[in-house]
């Protein structure tokens, strides 16, 4: 016979799990021991946050959910930003949290909270075990319930009793593939209808698109239609290759460089575009482009997102099927591949230049010289991802990694580390600002412990430089969002990683080569000036028209 924990663990194994991230506590002492005897590794982290972060991470990177664990109470609570990051943002992950025993009462009330009910608006599912003989089945649908269009979060609570309860053994249920369902083909025929119509038809890529198992289906999209495609912050990189048919990143909702040729389309075909990114154009009521909407699920309608016809199913079989439709029959329009060189023109332009404290822009051209085509990028949030996104051109899928839907602080590290962990030969760079690094920096410490390959960047200005961007674009007097730092470089050394600073603008770049030379955790911290960028984009959107939004 086998406990519930010694269920569990094997459940796990069946479904391929290889690590579980996590800071369990004294409920999860069963599955601990069972983990211990187990093939599966224990990640131990400094912060609950962190463990969902990387779990998260594991789920958009490789499409198979990532496993963290969590004790009751205040630890199960401390998963809430993780579990929101990963429902806002599409990444199927499985969350374990102990609970006292359900039997018995022996601490009456003692640090019991709800933690089904407060999972519940943040999940896909969420339940409690309530007997060992049950795990294997509940196990399994949570699997498959994390994997599904549109994947996401899963919350299993599992009772210090069950745990321990003794059952007979319990089959395993083996996986399946997920089948998805196919367009109609009458949606395909009226979609494509619509785009050998247009004169200047324009593809969107949008967060949905953004799925492993896409790229190379999305990429031969792109190059059998010759479609001009831009992309959404999430959708960025989902086309490998440096396509001449890429307009750019919608780092805006409107008025940024890309929408010259938004503003230019007769027919946007948007492929994957899910409304909780801040919207990389507006669409009209009346008056504008067409809209195609091609995705797993119906659109979501928004006031600035109505899509005047849908193609729902697979994604990468409607692209197919578009594909064997269109090729051979589009001509690219002339002036919208003469905009491509106005717009990156314009994306490139400072991006060399030598003050310092060091620009945005200069910063995001010397990290794109240091970093190979399959480098991966893991950024925080703060000012500096406006210009990643719209600046730094991804050559391979999924090498530019941010958030533009919870938009969380304190994930850029975190997410930096599950990359490393998936794919140790690649360099992997962690960009934060200085408040978002300090918010999870405990884990240098697991970075170091685990042997990872990482530079982290810190882009210090001394203070929540996106907020007060804001607040001066809102004519507030500047208030109430600087502080001080600690030295970053000893701070480092204190985890037994190494501190470099740059003090110069020509000294980027062969800090962060000497940084990825040395092997090992290195943190570099770089002194960051946004106050002339700011400005800059500022007047720039101003003199187009007043209304500014940030995406």
């Amino acid at each position: 016979m086998r406990k519930g924990s010694d269920l569990l663990v094997a459940t796990l194994a069946n479904e391929g799990v290889d690590c579980i991230f996590g800071v369990p506590g004294e409920e999860n002492l069963d599955v601990l021991e069972s983990l211990r005897t187990s093939r599966i590794r224990l990640i131990l982290t400094r912060h609950e946050q962190a463990a969902a972060f990387m779990a998260a991470t594991h789920g958009r990177l490789t499409g198979r959910p990532g496993v963290c664990i969590a004790t009751l109470g205040p630890g199960a609570l401390n998963f809430s930003t993780g579990a929101a990051y990963a429902h806002l943002g599409a990444m199927p992950m499985i969350m374990i949290t102990g609970q006292k025993a359900i039997m018995t009462a022996k601490q009456a009330r003692f640090q019991i909270v709800d933690v089904v009910a407060s999972m519940k608006p943040l999940t896909k599912m969420t339940r409690q075990i309530v007997s060992a003989a049950s795990i294997p089945s509940v196990v399994r649908d949570a699997f498959r319930v994390a994997m599904e269009e549109r994947p996401g979060p899963v919350h299993l609570e599992l009772p210090e009793d069950v745990a321990a309860e003794e059952s007979v053994d319990v089959p395993m249920i083996p996986a399946h593939p997920l089948e998805r369902p196919i367009a109609p083909r009458e949606a395909l025929d009226r979609a494509a209808d619509m785009i050998l119509a247009a004169r200047r038809p324009l593809v969107m890529i949008g967060a949905a698109g953004n799925r492993p198992h896409l790229v190379e289906t999305l990429s031969s999209f792109v190059g059998r239609t010759l479609l001009p495609f831009f992309n959404t912050q999430m959708g960025k990189g989902a086309v490998t290759g440096g396509s001449n048919l890429y307009m750019g990143t919608a780092a805006l909702s409107e008025r940024d460089h890309v929408h010259q040729a938004v503003n230019h389309a007769d027919l946007i075909i948007a492929v994957g575009h899910d409304t909780i990114e801040k919207p990389p154009f507006l669409m009209k009521s009346a008056g504008g482009c067409k809209v195609i909407h091609i995705g797993y699920q119906s659109a979501a309608v928004e006031q600035v997102y109505h899509p005047d016809a849908e193609v729902i199913g697979d994604i990468a079989a409607t692209v197919t099927g578009l594909a064997d439709r269109l090729e051979g029959k589009l001509v690219a329009d002339p002036s919208m591949l003469e905009l491509r060189q106005t717009i990156l023109s314009k994306i490139n332009d400072r991006a060399e230049e030598d003050r310092f404290p060091i620009t945005p822009q200069r910063i995001v051209h010397d990290v794109r010289q240091v970093m190979p085509e399959d480098g991966i990028v893991c950024l925080d949030n703060g000012m500096y991802k406006f210009w990643f996104a719209r600046n730094y051109r991804t050559h391979v899928a999924n090498t530019l990694l941010l958030d533009n839907a919870l938009a969380t602080m304190g994930a850029g590290l975190p997410s930096a580390m599950m990359a490393a962990m998936l794919y140790p030969k690649r360099r992997v760079m962690a960009v934060c600002g200085d408040g978002g690094f300090m918010m999870n920096s405990q884990e240098m410490e697991t970075a170091v412990r685990l042997g990872l390959n990482l530079v982290v960047v810190i882009l210090n200005d001394n203070g929540y430089g996106m907020i007060r961007w804001k607040q001066s674009v809102d004519e507030f007097p500047d208030f109430g969002l600087t502080f001080g730092n600690p030295d970053f470089v000893r701070y480092a050394e204190a985890y037994g990683a190494t501190g470099s600073r740059v003090t110069a603008v020509d000294d980027l770049v062969p800090t962060l080569e000497a940084a990825f030379a040395g092997g090992g955790v290195h943190l570099v911290e770089v002194p960051i000036d946004y106050a002339e960028n700011t400005r800059v984009l500022v007047e720039e959107l101003r003199n187009r028209t007043p209304d500014i939004k940030l995406a």
